[in-house]
């Protein structure tokens, strides 16, 4: 099997969240390097006081991060997990790979990438397969080249169950983070009147702008703009979807409101189970009623609306 080493550099004071985020991307895979308080570290553990010059010289206000990810986990999505969710997080990085070239895991790992069901009223296929018999179901055909968004993901997984028992037809729809433009392009096989979709990436917002037309759907039904939430959306929405981080989504949180119409609802994701509990606390705060919950692979996703 065929790995790939992904090395991720960040400063050291961001290096607790960092882990974070890359142990959601491959859970187990790490390897973590921080020298930033090396000599404490030696004296606890070692009990000596001699210090290798070499390690002394280590730069102590980067750490580094390995994850290390098999052709079958799609790399490439991994690395445009890290991306957005760093990004969301506002932590300067960079990303260096090995192993496997980057711009060849976006032919690599598509022999593992096979269409797939989502919920009872879609099949995810990816372009350079045939779809199944459809029986019924909408087939919605993605390239995410290196953005994040295939349909394999459990987060991604979570909003597109929770969308489909939301979306009964004529629906305006807002995602925040669109990456692939995989749940926006959902929401109009789903029956929404228009979805606009947002990111922060500007090779998101190609990909995704490139998976609409391959869909059949471009502007005024489905619009992708480049920015964050306050920079491009003025409108009010149906249905907002959040398929980022916890953090990102409590950044989100108070100024969602004037996005939303009257009776419409919050789908949030991407929140791993360990922090629920932040988010749900936000959502309280700031007037927001849970109406439903979702969990798969330890992660979860919360259905929401503003209380009376």
């Amino acid at each position: 099997m065929d790995w790939a080493e992904i090395t991720l550099t960040v400063p050291a004071e961001h290096a607790e969240l960092a882990a974070a985020v890359a142990n959601m991307a491959a859970p187990g895979g790490l390897y973590i390097e921080d020298y930033s308080d090396i000599e404490q570290g030696v004296r606890e553990i070692a009990h000596v006081d001699l210090i290798d010059e070499s390690l002394l010289s280590r730069d102590r206000s980067k750490t580094v991060i390995r994850l290390y990810v098999s052709a079958e986990g799609n790399p490439a999505e991994t690395t445009a997990f890290l991306r957005e969710r760093l990004d969301n997080a506002g932590i300067e990085f960079e990303i260096t790979t090995s192993g496997v070239r980057e711009d060849d895991w976006a032919n690599s790992w598509k022999q593992y990438f096979k269409p797939l069901v989502a919920g009872d009223r879609l099949i995810i296929c990816p372009t350079w397969e045939k779809p199944p018999s459809a029986d019924g179901r909408k087939v919605l055909y993605i390239d995410p080249g290196m953005a994040f968004g295939t349909g394999g993901h459990h987060t991604t997984r979570l909003v597109l169950e929770a969308m489909e028992r939301r979306i009964k037809g004529g629906e305006t729809v807002l995602d925040v983070g669109c990456g692939s433009g995989i749940l926006s392009i959902a929401a109009l096989l789903l029956g929404a009147e228009r979805a606009d979709g947002v990111d922060i990436d500007p090779l998101a917002v190609r990909i995704a702008r490139e998976n609409g037309k391959i869909n059949g759907f471009g502007s005024p039904e489905y619009n992708i703009i480049h920015g964050n939430l306050a920079d491009g959306i003025s409108g009010r929405y149906d249905l907002i979807a959040a398929n980022i981080s916890a953090d990102a989504v409590v950044e989100l949180i108070s100024g969602l409101r004037r996005f939303l119409k009257p009776g419409g609802v919050f789908i949030s994701s991407g929140i791993i189970d360990t922090a629920e509990k932040e988010v749900l606390a936000c959502l309280k705060q700031h007037g927001f009623v849970v109406l439903e919950r979702r969990e798969s692979g330890g992660w979860v996703a919360l259905v929401s609306s503003v209380g009376d």
